[in-house]
């Protein structure tokens, strides 16, 4: 059936519905029980005011018919219609469009390859939903996929974490439309719309908007496998964390703090040393002031640390070896500075049977379960007060080469941000 209002429906307490016989969440082309073929331009969705629920409906125009706008007024040529069956929404409003705006690479190089452009919305699949963005994370890892460090298919769209709202959703989804929601590990989110597997997915929690939400997935997840699974701290522990007061920095040394090992941190100015502090490491070095390694040895008796977490490669990797005690671990997962050059095994012997590991996020979150364990101990710790997140620094999306410059500049300290 098809129903078409007049101007007197455009009322907060109405919702004007139209029921098309072969219709889909994801789908931009509708067709009547007629068989004839609507081509819609989706121009407004609006979340109307109904006593029972929040629902929203899809203002869209074909030629031939009249439209009218959300006053009632009607446009010369075209008729109003709303898709069927009312979508739960929440108490906020929002547009979407068919053509989105999104920061595509066309070929690897410095920040002028970042290009924003116009692209068609991406539709969700089974087991897949359309998100769309409100904050987006910035982390090393999209530099490394925009200077072909970690090469892939060109063109794409990079950015590996966003928060924001469930658009539409594909079959064999148990999310629903408008909940609140972030992912991590998974390329291109930094567009407008983004299409996730469902799995990857995580419901925010009452209290966590976008920003914060954006802010702690992929990072927090890090610093939650780096500190729980690839070695599990203790009491007994003592480590050594460079880039202290970076995005993964300053929770992996709460994480560390939190699971009574002894936290030394390496940072680049007495700013940051003091963040670092606040964050709960017992001491920190300001390594353009001093050596870290000779402080390290110096702070630990000349024993050494049981875990150094290096995320900057190149520049710190061989003096962190010299800061392991025997059998200690060396846990690189970035390269800030640069990859590290391949090293004769026979080092590990020498400098008294030590560990390297080369860990990423994707093999500590293999499934959902393992997933939603992490997100949820990191947003428990979140509601309880025991973990802080300091965001630094928003852009908007558009702005993305300055949010690049920020980051590579290293005078971030904490999260940063994009916004849609």
């Amino acid at each position: 059936s098809i129903f078409i209002s007049d101007s007197s429906m455009f009322s907060p307490q109405n919702v004007l519905v139209i029921a098309l016989g072969a219709t889909s969440n994801s789908s931009r082309e509708f067709r009547l029980q007629n068989g004839i073929k609507l081509s819609l331009l989706v121009y407004q969705l609006v979340a109307c005011n109904v006593p029972t629920c929040w629902s929203y409906y899809i203002s869209v125009y074909t030629e031939g018919y009249k439209i009218y706008d959300t006053n009632g007024c009607e446009c010369i040529g075209f008729v109003n219609l709303c898709i069927a069956s009312i979508l739960i929404y929440t108490k906020s409003t929002f547009v979407m469009e068919i053509d989105m705006y999104a920061v595509r690479l066309h070929e690897y190089g410095d920040r002028e390859v970042l290009n924003y452009e116009k692209i068609e919305t991406p539709t969700p699949n089974s087991g897949e939903v359309l998100i769309k963005t409100e904050a987006i994370g910035v982390n090393f890892i999209d530099i490394y996929h925009r200077t072909g460090s970690y090469a892939g298919e060109l063109p794409f769209v990079p950015g590996m974490e966003a928060a924001g709202i469930v658009d539409s959703i594909g079959p064999g989804v148990d999310f629903n439309i408008g909940d609140r929601v972030a992912y991590a590990m998974c390329m291109g989110s930094y567009a407008q719309y983004v299409v996730v597997p469902s799995w990857k997915v995580v419901t925010l929690p009452k209290g966590v908007n976008s920003q914060l939400g954006a802010a702690v997935m992929l990072q927090g997840m890090t610093a939650h496998y780096l500190s729980h699974s690839t070695y599990p701290l203790g009491s007994k522990d003592t480590v050594l964390v460079h880039a202290a007061a970076g995005g993964v920095g300053l929770l992996l040394v709460q994480m560390a703090n939190k699971r009574g090992a002894r936290v030394i941190g390496t940072v680049s100015s007495q700013e940051k040393a003091k963040r670092v502090m606040e964050a709960g490491a017992d001491e920190v070095i300001v390594y353009t002031e001093n050596d870290f390694e000779s402080e390290t040895m110096k702070l630990t008796n000349a024993i050494g640390v049981d875990v150094v977490y290096d995320s900057v490669g190149k520049t710190t990797f061989e003096k962190s070896l010299n800061c392991l005690k025997p059998r200690g671990n060396m846990i690189l997962f970035g390269q800030s500075s640069g990859r590290v050059p391949p090293i004769d095994p026979q080092i590990l012997n020498e400098k008294g049977s030590i560990f390297i590991t080369r860990p990423t996020l994707g093999d500590y979150a293999r499934d959902r379960d393992e997933l939603l364990n992490r997100a949820t101990d990191i947003f428990d710790w979140i509601a309880q007060g025991e973990l802080d997140v300091n965001i630094d620094i928003v852009f908007p999306l558009e702005k993305v080469s300055e949010a690049h410059n920020y980051l590579e500049s290293r005078m971030s300290s904490g999260k940063i941000l994009l916004t849609v």
